[in-house]
């Protein structure tokens, strides 16, 4: 296990874009070289197997693992505002804040603007180093990556036993779509949606199907 003066943290979040199902952001602290060794990529890049089978290394390895979900209902709450960087900056932020020992942070920005983004977080006496693709160059935020895609995919299978088939969640997806539009021409709109999502408005105002 690495020294807590070793401790380097990566952040990255899974769901940011879909229209149905929470976004989940995840910390992995440990330090670059051994998360590099366990051969971590970003989460994209692995297969669903990969992904667990590293998923389970890391939480039983790296002496910090936490993350927090965070439901459409709080989502549409900021996106309404504009501010859903904001959110993910303040989640971002007490993941930090829970993650003792560490004392630099690497986050994958989801601003096109890193110094941008880096300027809605300050924690004490923690380095945060803010970059565009750090979950593909930074070995910390890929495991970050994998915790939060594995997370996410666990409750998306959860929601589907609720809920049926929806598809991959974004608005790209025809299966998706198709839930959608079931759901809002039986006027019984599940909480797991997005209801900021454009895809999700046009659909109530212009009820053509």
């Amino acid at each position: 296990m690495a020294a807590v003066s070793e401790l380097e943290g990566g952040i990255d979040e899974a769901g940011r874009g879909p229209v149905i199902g929470p976004m989940v952001i995840a910390i992995v602290a440990w330090s670059n070289k051994e998360t590099k060794e366990l051969g971590v990529r970003d989460s994209k890049q692995l297969t669903p197997s990969g992904r667990s089978r590293l998923y389970e290394l890391i939480v039983n390895r790296a002496p910090c693992v936490k993350y927090v979900i965070v439901e459409p209902g709080e989502i549409d709450n900021y996106v309404n505002r504009g501010l859903l960087n904001q959110l993910e900056a303040i989640k971002m932020r007490e993941l930090i804040i829970n993650c003792r020992g560490v004392k630099r942070v690497y986050i994958d920005s989801p601003d096109p603007d890193p110094a941008r983004f880096r300027g809605m977080i300050n924690v004490n006496d923690v380095d945060v180093v803010v970059l565009n693709h750090a979950d593909e160059s930074i070995p910390v935020v890929s495991a970050a990556s994998i915790v939060a895609k594995v997370i996410r995919d666990s409750i998306i299978s959860r929601l589907k036993e609720t809920y049926g088939e929806f598809g991959s969640g974004y608005p790209s997806d025809p299966r998706t779509i198709e839930a959608l539009r079931k759901w809002v021409i039986s006027g019984s709109i599940p909480p797991i949606v997005r209801r900021s999502w454009r895809t999700v408005r046009r659909m109530l105002n212009s009820r053509l199907f």
